[in-house]
């Protein structure tokens, strides 16, 4: 069995990084991997302007006791007059700075009078003032290509008045489910059958990703179902992900299948619980990956293993979530032969690493322990973990956006 971390440096190396490109429109590429380095066009803001409601003045004029004329009203928008030497203008936030001022004093710190204003504290000088160019520098780089494009992304684009930009083409990815045994969600169940979960949940990971599901398809346990369902995955998918049928049993017939296909088994067997039986292949020029049909090793899988080669495949600059470490709470010792992928939540805490809770029941078959983790733990292979110690773990909104 192959380690964890070269398991996962083969799957990302696994597929070509996306070349086609396509014109997204700002609204449209939401969720789409950048295609080009986008460089500032314009200094923002594009003027000094006003932090504060409030009066810009020379700060050389203040001196205590001084009262200031209003010489004008500026509102957002408006470009005033240069301030007069020892008058004020009143400004509002977003206002542009006049020529010659250099301060704004916030409204609530001023006394208005039927002749101008008093200052009722001293003033440091450039205080609530706004300096061009200070969020964004004309000439900087804002958008790196190969960053997921998010609102945070979309609202510095439209800072610049970016109406559009180049994105990589979104990753076309083949599902294929196995097991005679399986029925779509809504179908009624016939003695010793069960629903399909895992289509609708890995079709469900891989728009998270920003990936599109282009083809899902359920095939009998038979060699004849599964050669006609690759062949159709095969014919316009970028990556195929396979789910059950990559084991040793009488119906494991998925690596047969891609064998006969002339596709070659790249690596079969990962030393990772859950999810032991990972196998990655190629077949027609296109990378499979298949996964463990238990609910819960897919999910594990997918979130450890194949959200990374997505990733690259993407075109993203980063492609495995951050590490982050917390402290373990746990009533029982924690570790075994393989590297255990556990499912947590994490709780935060103000004065010390957060605090890292197991789901009471690890077994692999506890699909409800899914929708209430919100991190997978990471137990080192032939580890000893206790009560209180210090562990790496990934958060679930890293692993799968």
């Amino acid at each position: 069995m192959l380690d964890f971390d070269t398991a996962q440096k083969h799957l990302i190396a696994a597929g070509q990084p996306q070349q086609k490109t396509e014109t997204a429109s700002l609204a449209d590429s939401a969720g789409c991997v950048a295609a080009e380095t986008v460089i500032a066009t314009l200094d923002l803001p594009p003027a000094d302007n006003s932090a504060m409601d409030g009066y810009a003045i020379r700060h050389a004029d203040y001196h205590d006791h001084a009262r200031f004329p209003v010489q004008q009203q500026s509102f957002a928008g408006d470009v005033p007059a240069p301030l007069e030497a020892g008058q004020a203008i009143r400004l509002y936030t977003g206002s542009v700075m006049p020529e010659g001022a250099d301060t704004v004093i916030m409204q609530e710190h001023v006394t208005v009078h039927d002749d101008g204003i008093t200052i009722n504290q001293p003033p440091r000088q450039g205080q609530h003032v706004r300096l061009k160019g200070e969020d964004v520098a004309r000439g900087a780089t804002i958008i790196e290509a190969g960053t997921r494009i998010q609102a945070g992304e979309i609202a510095l684009l439209a800072s610049q008045g970016i109406a559009s930009l180049q994105v990589y083409s979104p990753l076309k990815v083949g599902l294929l489910t196995t097991g005679d045994e399986l029925v779509s969600p809504g179908q009624p169940l016939a003695p010793a059958q069960i629903y399909n979960s895992n289509a609708p949940m890995l079709a469900t990971l891989i728009t998270q990703l920003g990936a599109m599901p282009h083809r899902v398809i359920h095939a009998a346990d038979t060699p004849e179902a599964l050669q006609s369902a690759f062949d159709a995955l095969l014919a316009d998918c970028d990556l195929v992900l396979t789910v059950g049928g990559v084991s040793v049993g009488d119906k494991d017939l998925v690596k047969p299948t891609i064998e006969k296909m002339g596709g070659t088994l790249d690596l079969w067997r990962v030393r990772m619980k859950p999810g032991r039986p990972v196998a990655l292949a190629h077949a027609r020029s296109t990378p499979i990956i298949c996964l463990p049909g238990n609910p819960v090793s897919a999910y594990v899988v997918f979130a450890t293993l194949v959200a990374p080669a997505i990733r690259a495949m993407q075109g993203r600059k980063q492609t495995v979530p951050r590490t982050q470490y917390g402290c373990i709470q746990t009533p029982r010792t924690l570790g075994g032969p393989r590297e255990e992928f556990i499912r947590v939540r994490i709780h935060e805490r103000a004065d010390a690493l957060p605090a890292i809770q197991p789901h009471s029941d690890q077994g692999s078959a506890i699909i409800h322990s899914l929708a209430w983790a919100d991190g997978l733990a990471r137990i080192p292979a032939d580890a000893s973990v206790q009560d209180g110690e210090t562990i790496a773990f990934y958060s679930l909104s890293d692993c799968l956006s």
